[in-house]
């Protein structure tokens, strides 16, 4: 098993230029953040997780969970494992029965399932010294100290994106391509990592 780093979700954001969205995950012990290129759709059910807005309906992220439940299985924890060819891979690890079993997931799909079960997320050393970003830290001159690390500048966060939005909804119809709905789909079926100035499509 690969050495792991435990990371929270920092932010959901969106790129105002080409209206991309981003997860931001920041390490636990050290300020050092991984940012992952996502969908909409998944930006969005992140988002609705973590303002704990109650939806009418379950959306497939909550039903993931309830089967889980109705089949006395438990989420332990979810994993960013790695990045290969700029596509991120995660993990889903269930308890079942007391054993473990590790489930293929997108880290987009993982997290939003990991902040609905409030379970701890943790991104592989190798994945975060690869894709890892450092916040930029300047010397102060006369004094000789560092300054307080000063955070990357990320996109505006997704519930900023609009000042007279009024359901996070709005927002998820706004984006929705009818177009791209007859074409054919050329997705990796992955998530890709994320550089605010050149991001990766």
């Amino acid at each position: 098993m690969p050495r792991m780093i435990e990371v929270v979700i920092d932010s959901v954001r969106v790129s105002l230029t080409n209206q991309q969205r981003i997860v931001i995950l920041r390490e636990v012990d050290a300020e050092r953040y991984l940012p992952i290129w996502i969908g909409p759709y998944e930006a969005e059910a992140i988002t609705i997780a973590l303002q704990d807005i109650e939806v009418a309906r379950p959306q497939t992220h909550d039903l993931m969970k309830n089967i889980l439940n109705s089949l006395n299985a438990r989420l332990v924890r979810v994993e960013v494992v790695n990045l290969k060819d700029d596509v991120f891979y995660g993990n889903l690890i269930v308890e079942v029965d007391g054993k473990i079993i590790e489930i293929d997931s997108r880290p987009s799909d993982a997290l939003a399932m990991a902040v609905r079960a409030r379970v701890p997320i943790l991104a592989s050393r190798d994945v975060m010294e690869t894709a890892g970003i450092l916040p930029e830290q300047d010397l102060q001159a006369n004094e000789g100290a560092a300054k307080p690390p000063k955070r990357p500048d990320w996109p505006k966060k997704v519930e900023e994106e609009s000042s007279d939005r009024l359901t996070v909804y709005e927002d998820f119809l706004q984006n929705i391509d009818l177009d791209s709905l007859n074409r054919p789909s050329d997705d990796k079926s992955g998530d890709t990592p994320g550089d605010p100035e050149e991001p990766k499509l």
